[in-house]
């Protein structure tokens, strides 16, 4: 391969093309192996000065090259890749895969960087060419790289690279979950009480309300969430997660109504907004329960809780410490925990809670497994939930959840094969919220089946609650209009001069934060002319031509806030959305402005100065990880104009689906683009799945 040389080409540039140039070398100067760890060194540090890495993956190759004398230049560079591929979200680094395709693995270089015309250094792929599986794993042979048996700062097994730290979380996340799916209670739960509740709580099975011959799924995940010490219930925005959650928690409290205590249950979420939203949920699900016809009668009520913690409350934390509160040595006081968007749980984060799960207590995981995953490393609920389309439960666990549910099950979800993962898997496949005839649904169903014809069909001629706009710069009047729906909220905020009394102002904030949430603004990326930052300008500069707000900068009234970093002290949660407004000042005449939150935990508003909001950032605007746990009556997703790697079928999905009522989709690229989108898979490496269910 010849490469142009430039006179600005830096040191480690040159050294590296010399390596890479296919002409004859100088016999006075014979070329170094491409793969010596001085090659090796020198390629990651012409990657950091590319941009491509950190310097943090750099030093760690440079940390490991001191500290092992043995250690071979492809070593060095998968401890850099394993560390690159952390921060993308991948808790390894798969050999293989990256072999067949680092570009697509790697993203290195990124795709801003292909496109500027910049001299380059070798790409991974170019380095890679003529390295073989067999080659890279024997170059891992060193102190710095165990098998796990041994600690070392690298862990290599089953063809993927580690760092010891995220190969313990998954094998203690793996371990948690073989346990409890083995876990034989005292008492086996009696499968005739659990028909009896069942038919209490959902009514007696009717044939004549199935959906084109589907069982009830909210029946059927009940029986088996019941059944198991470790279940996942998974399903599409509006299939009943939260009300299957609720029947559940009153189904195994009823089956424990004859117990001298009732289960303690612990609702926790991963954010603030989603902890809030199923906090209210379930408030008002548990009164329509019909409690005086269950074992334990009426008093039954009081043993669901309303409450939904934050993990980070949950499992507490220590000052300048990563130690939970809560862990093996100090176990959580409960019997059941109930985890909601759990799509959204990171693998350190589950590590953390199977650790402080007492082995007793049941596991119960609820999400979406076609969501994003964490923005941090795992895909926990993917991993789980790979095979939970083609059910595979076995015929004994058919027959039995027919027994339990009065469900029978599909033959085609049956599987003498069926795995004790599979068993512990329910998926809610039919959604209420969006019907046949939603735009909304149908839109989402087709971007998530990567039914690229049938999406730019929708968009070509949408139906009613679907909008698809093509704009060229932020001046297009259609965008404008769109922006100009923020109008609602603002309008409820100039209110406040006609308030009096506390509750009446907690009241009003409460109306204002109900509004902000009917419409939202959803980007892909953060950065760029339609990325988060420059769109939160572009909103606030309109709005402020039209007096919807008193100023562009600092704190004024109307400007919508979230929080960006846990704050334990004030009880805000990395996520939590607030609206700067007029407060009643109680020293004289007039008002002082203060942030009005939802409660994390679904329990009113609380006032906060600004003064002691630091890690905050103006929200007109917010990305597509940001929003999950959130729902919007009109959600807004606009792309980007380039390519970008993050645009992938799950991002398009998860957006699409914060929308209930109306969704428009802002393009202000190509056609092309959307269609890439539709074909990008999300691919994150882990071997979770493959640790819980081996591959045959």
């Amino acid at each position: 391969m010849k490469t142009a040389r430039t006179p600005n080409m830096t040191a480690s540039h040159q050294q590296l093309q010399f390596a890479f140039d296919a002409s004859e070398p100088e016999e006075s100067m014979p070329p170094a192996s491409p793969h010596d760890a001085s090659e090796v060194l020198a390629l990651l540090e012409a990657w950091l000065d590319s941009g491509w890495l950190r310097e943090l993956e750099v030093r760690f190759a440079r940390f490991l090259h001191e500290q092992c004398a043995d250690a071979a230049g492809l070593m060095l560079l998968g401890a850099a890749l394993a560390s690159h591929q952390l921060a993308r979200g991948h808790v390894c680094l798969d050999l293989a895969a990256t072999l067949q395709g680092p570009d697509r693995v790697l993203n290195l270089p990124p795709d801003e960087r292909n496109a500027s015309g910049e001299e380059c250094p070798p790409t991974p792929a170019q380095f890679l060419a003529n390295v073989s599986l067999d080659e890279w794993a024997a170059a891992l042979q060193s102190a710095a790289v165990s098998d796990g048996q041994s600690v070392a700062p690298l862990v290599y097994q089953s063809g993927r690279l580690y760092l010891y730290r995220y190969w313990k979380y998954e094998q203690q996340v793996a371990n948690g979950i073989l346990a409890r799916l083995q876990y034989v209670p005292d008492r086996e739960p009696d499968v005739r009480q659990i028909r009896q509740i069942i038919d209490v709580l959902f009514g007696p099975p009717n044939p004549c309300l199935n959906h084109d011959g589907q069982p009830d799924w909210q029946r059927v995940a009940c029986a088996l969430a019941a059944k198991h010490h470790f279940a996942v219930v998974t399903g599409g925005p509006g299939t009943g997660k939260t009300t299957t959650v609720v029947r559940l928690l009153a189904l195994l409290q009823a089956l424990h109504a004859s117990a001298a205590t009732p289960l303690r249950i612990r609702l926790a979420a991963p954010t603030g907004k989603a902890a809030a939203r199923l906090s209210e949920s379930i408030a008002g699900k548990i009164n329509g329960l019909p409690f005086d016809r269950l074992p334990g009668g009426a008093d039954l009520a009081r043993t669901i809780p309303s409450q939904v913690l934050t993990l980070h409350r949950l499992l507490g934390g220590r000052p300048h410490s990563q130690r939970r509160r809560y862990n093996a040595d100090e176990p959580l006081p409960v019997d059941v925990l109930v985890i909601d968007e759990a799509s959204m749980v990171s693998l350190s984060d589950m590590a953390d809670v199977i650790a402080a799960l007492p082995h007793t207590a049941r596991l119960i995981l609820i999400g979406d497994k076609d969501q994003l995953s964490s923005v941090e490393a795992g895909a926990v609920l993917g991993e789980l939930c790979r095979r939970a389309e083609a059910g595979h439960y076995s015929p004994s666990m058919a027959a039995w959840l027919a027994q339990a549910s009065g469900m029978p099950l599909p033959s085609h979800l049956t599987d003498t094969d069926g795995h004790a993962l599979d068993q512990a898997i329910a998926m809610l496949r039919i959604s209420h919220r969006f019907g046949k005839d939603s735009g909304i649904g149908r839109l989402a169903a087709s971007v998530n089946g990567g039914h690229e014809e049938d999406v730019m069909a929708l968009l070509q001629s949408p139906p009613p609650d679907v909008a698809y706009m093509e704009v060229k710069n932020h001046h297009d009047k259609a965008l404008i209009d769109l922006i100009l729906g923020y109008g609602h909220y603002l309008s409820l905020v100039k209110q406040a001069a006609h308030l009096r009394g506390e509750a009446q102002v907690d009241q009003w904030a409460a109306s204002i934060l109900n509004a902000h949430r009917a419409c939202q603004f959803l980007c892909v990326v953060r950065n760029g002319p339609w990325g988060v930052e420059e769109l939160n300008g572009v909103i606030a500069r309109v709005l402020h031509e039209h007096e919807l707000i008193p100023s562009l900068q600092g704190w004024y009234a109307g400007r919508p806030v979230m929080v960006t970093r846990n704050n334990p002290s004030l009880r805000l949660a990395n996520g939590d959305i607030g609206v700067v407004l007029p407060y009643p000042n109680s020293e004289k005449p007039g008002h002082v402005l203060r942030v009005a939150f939802q409660d994390g935990e679904g329990q009113g508003i609380r006032w906060l100065s600004p003064n002691r909001l630091e890690d905050v950032e103006t929200v007109y605007a917010l990305t597509v990880h940001k929003s999950q746990g959130s729902e919007f009556d009109h959600a807004v997703l606009v792309l980007p104009s380039t390519p970008s790697p993050v645009l992938t079928r799950e991002l398009l999905y998860t957006g699409i689906t914060r929308a209930s009522a109306s969704f428009t989709l802002v393009n202000p690229g190509t056609q092309f683009l959307l269609k890439q989108a539709i074909r990008r898979r999300v691919y994150r490496s882990g071997g979770l799945g493959e640790l819980l269910i081996p591959v045959r």
